[in-house]
């Protein structure tokens, strides 16, 4: 085993895909959109529809196990870093930092820091 590579420590990020969002530093600063996924081992996250980048692609060539028939430019979201987010607060509409809080039934949360209501993270299920 190699000794001189330190192994990344896995860092909690306090969003999960699905969570409505807003940028607060960048290119894209104002912009609201949902996380589409996270990536604590970089301590990043991607948005929809923020930090639009283009990719030229060659015409039959294959990226991440998906092969693109037709070449040509491609928009696709790239990583924020996780710090130039804020959380919306659905009860209040504000961007907020997250704050930690137990409740009376030992469930841990996380609480808006203006309204002090706790942020309950909707479950999508698929139309059928």
């Amino acid at each position: 085993m190699l000794r001189n590579k330190p192994v990344p420590k896995r860092r909690w990020l306090d969003l999960a895909p699905g969570d409505p969002v807003v940028v607060t530093a960048g290119k894209d600063k104002g912009k609201t959109g949902e996380v589409l996924r996270t990536i604590p081992d970089q301590h990043k996250i991607v948005v929809k529809g923020v930090n639009l980048l283009k990719r030229h692609t060659k015409a039959g060539s294959s990226r991440a196990g998906v092969s693109v028939a037709q070449g040509g430019v491609v928009d696709f979201e790239a990583p924020l870093d996780y710090s130039n987010v804020m959380l919306v607060c659905p009860s209040c509409s504000r961007p907020t930092r997250a704050k930690h809080t137990i409740l009376e039934s030992g469930a841990r949360v996380i609480v808006c820091r203006h309204c002090d209501e706790p942020y309950e993270r909707v479950k999508k299920t698929e139309a059928q």
